[in-house]
């Protein structure tokens, strides 16, 4: 993040209303666009080649192809991406260029695994008991792996800050499943979904080509070892556990709501919970713009600060190491409390926006009821996943393990608990999750301010750790003169 931190710094230093419009409109672009880009492909298909002309079983079926394949991507991802993108930060810092392409590959074998893992099996069940074509099956898996190797690659393309290449090649992906889905239908006539699952399918795996081949011209070199990277998932398991936990309760709740009695099954196989996941949607889109808000007023200022003060302790002095660590935690507490109050000024636009509008295009009903208190959660979870990486900053692996695991738990419990509540409280797990993660990572963030100068000056090792003989306690030896 930091490589757009430093563009939009340089945005913002004109400060004019102009500089304003066009840092926000970059920081959308390169951040949230190509989710935006895919949803609204998929939704311009469905309007041109009649998608709601169809009966309720096939646009379900769509639907829930693509539900299930954009949750299950992100959840197979998670425990990978995180280690490797230490792993690689560290490989570029080293300057081992060579060994990125191994961890690329290996990483790339093992998410695939975990993903056909968990998708043969479903797939399977979804033709033999669900009753679905094969062909339309098949196409859905490859969908399915494909957008797995996009999100993969994309980790890579962000280290090395080429955010403007990711957006472009979904630019690219999402023209041709625009264009392929349209000569699919009316040219070749076949029908609708299945014009645009392959279409989707082929703009996924045509995103995933491209971004293979910009990491290919960016790493030539393969030294072919691997076991290194193999050694970062042992000693960095923290980052599997964080990574993992923060994803799942993400979708916990809406895995609970797929248990009530609200639940639709689709060909025996895909179950869903229309207004719950609507709303969730609805309540992500309302507070997404935290991200863009977190890279341009906390990322870009904070970094200052956090150099301020590591060139202190190399080479400060007492006074200038506490000022810098003042002035250091004074910015976090400062642009975390600017990063509320900005986002609830936009939340409530658009809260009220949608309230307005949403209505006259059928968003009405129990979906407009579950939507406040999924609003608020969402509102929260972003500030507390802005602890998160704050904990990052410091190393602080356990309190950010402790932040994603309590937010997933007290989310999924709380989720339980308001299935016996009205509608309007439906998203109180949410609430309660993000609240008590965001409790928790700002506690540890206190903390690692309280102990800071025994993290940084009492912690170490003169001699690096390693197995072998033990290096002899002998220091010097004074030779006796004749």
């Amino acid at each position: 993040m930091a490589g757009i931190g430093v563009r939009l710094n340089r945005i913002f230093e004109k400060q004019s209303i102009a500089a304003s419009l066009v840092g926000f409109v970059y920081g959308s672009c390169i951040t949230v666009a190509p989710m935006v880009l895919v949803i609204g492909v998929i939704l311009l298909m469905e309007w041109l080649l009649g998608f709601d002309t169809l009966g309720y079983y096939a646009r379900e079926l769509f639907s829930c192809t693509v539900l299930y394949t954009f949750i299950f991507a992100l959840l197979s991802a998670a425990p990978f991406n995180a280690v490797l993108s230490k792993y690689m930060q560290d490989a570029i810092f080293e300057e081992r260029y060579q060994d990125i392409l191994p961890c690329y590959y290996l990483g790339l074998v093992m998410n695939l695994s975990l993903s056909c893992l968990l998708g043969i099996p479903f797939c399977l069940w979804e033709h033999f008991v669900g009753g679905v074509g094969v062909a339309y099956v098949f196409t859905g898996f490859c969908g399915y792996v494909s957008l797995v190797m996009v999100f993969y690659s994309m980790i890579y393309l962000s280290i090395c800050k080429d955010y403007g290449r990711i957006s472009l090649f979904f630019l690219v992906g999402m023209g041709v499943t625009f264009g392929l889905a349209l000569l699919l239908r009316f040219r070749a006539g076949w029908g609708i979904t299945e014009s645009m699952l392959f279409s989707l399918t082929i703009g996924f795996f045509l995103i995933a080509v491209l971004e293979y081949g910009s990491i290919r011209r960016y790493f030539a070199k393969n030294s072919n070892r691997f076991w290194p990277v193999l050694r970062y998932f042992k000693k960095y398991w923290h980052l599997v556990a964080i990574n993992f936990f923060y994803i799942l309760g993400l979708y916990i709740h809406n895995f609970v709501f797929w248990t009530t009695d609200m639940r639709m099954v689709v060909a025996d196989s895909f179950v869903c919970n229309q207004p719950y996941d609507m709303a969730t949607c609805l309540a992500m889109f309302t507070n997404i713009s935290a991200t863009v808000i977190f890279i341009a007023r906390i990322e870009m200022h904070f970094h200052e600060k956090y150099k301020a003060y590591s060139e202190a302790v190399i080479g400060g002095k007492l006074a200038d190491i506490q000022s810098a660590k003042r002035k250091m935690f004074r910015e976090i507490a400062g642009e975390l409390l600017d990063l509320a109050r900005i986002q609830f000024i936009i939340s409530v636009v658009v809260y009220l926006g949608f309230v307005v509008i949403l209505p006259r295009y059928g968003f009405a009903g129990m979906v407009m009821r579950i939507y406040p208190c999924l609003a608020a959660g969402y509102f929260i979870l972003f500030l507390m996943y802005a602890g998160i990486l704050f904990l990052y900053y410091f190393n602080d692996m356990r309190g950010a393990v402790l932040t994603a695991v309590s937010f997933c738990v007290v989310t999924f419990l709380g989720s339980i608990l308001s299935t016996h509540l009205p509608e309007i409280w439906y998203g109180l797990g949410v609430v309660a999750g993000s609240f008590v993660g965001w409790c928790i990572g700002y506690g540890r963030l206190r903390w690692v301010e309280r102990h800071l100068d025994s993290q940084v000056f009492c912690k170490g090792n003169l001699i690096e750790h390693g197995k072998g003989l033990q290096p002899s306690s002998k220091v010097y030896e004074k030779a006796l003169s004749d």
